[in-house]
């Protein structure tokens, strides 16, 4: 599986047609269509007035309290600087966010995925990198070999084979594509590592996007719709430019 830039030629875009035959096909009107669209309708807003309140209020948290209805789940680095709620600009119970340095998944994140999608239905799965992350930063110049700890270890083996795969890149474009790789992977490691998912993905009852945010404009690009067969089987259709 990859993620292609944009046809176009947009520097920070996200472009991908990933097909399996017998897989998924995201039609227009379908629930995962439908809550992309709130999503890059909320990220536009943001982008547009990022000093616009947040649709908060007390009526909205008092109902939540008899359950929540999501319409999304976001998987983003845990960097302060990209809060998915205020990214898409959505308000209480509206988004399922799962954070992790680097974005990266483990069974934890993996079960708290398959939640969402058995038990509250959510049709669309985002995995959300960013500029200037420093965990894929910190994957690319800590040596291999050289011991952080334990746990920044384990973090960095996480993000490491995308660091390896984007070696042969210019220095200017390394990191991005290092953070564009890392998405990548973590969408295959949720196929590959959840047999849930691959079974809703394989249904039609969910859909799966690649995403990167611009620090400094808050923009959100996002990838084509990844398709996803049964067999969590991945190929491309098409080279990229």
């Amino acid at each position: 599986m990859r993620l292609y830039r944009n046809v176009l030629g947009l520097a920070a875009a996200l472009a991908a047609t990933l097909s399996i035959s017998g897989g998924l096909v995201t039609a227009a009107g379908s629930p995962a269509s439908e809550s992309l669209t709130k999503l890059k309708a909320g990220n536009a807003r943001f982008v547009a007035s990022p000093e616009d309140a947040l649709p908060v209020d007390g009526a909205k948290r008092a109902a939540l309290v008899n359950g929540q209805t999501p319409f999304a789940s976001i998987l983003s680095c845990a960097d302060s600087r990209l809060p998915p709620e205020i990214v898409f600009h959505t308000g209480l119970g509206d988004l399922f966010v799962v954070r992790a340095a680097g974005n990266i998944t483990d069974k934890a994140i993996l079960a708290s995925i398959e939640y969402s999608v058995e038990h509250l239905n959510v049709p669309l799965v985002v995995v959300m990198g960013h500029e200037s992350c420093g965990a894929v930063a910190a994957a690319v110049d800590t040596p291999v070999g050289q011991s952080l700890g334990p746990n920044l270890d384990y973090l960095l083996a996480a993000i490491r084979p995308s660091v390896k795969a984007t070696a042969s890149r210019p220095a200017g474009e390394r990191m991005r594509a290092a953070i564009l790789a890392n998405v990548e992977q973590t969408l295959n490691e949720m196929v590959t590592g959840s047999h849930l998912l691959r079974e809703f993905a394989g249904k039609g009852k969910v859909q799966f996007v690649g995403a990167y945010y611009e620090l400094a404009s808050g923009q959100v690009h996002f990838s084509e719709p990844v398709i996803v067969a049964p067999a969590g089987e991945v190929h491309t259709r098409g080279g990229h430019n």
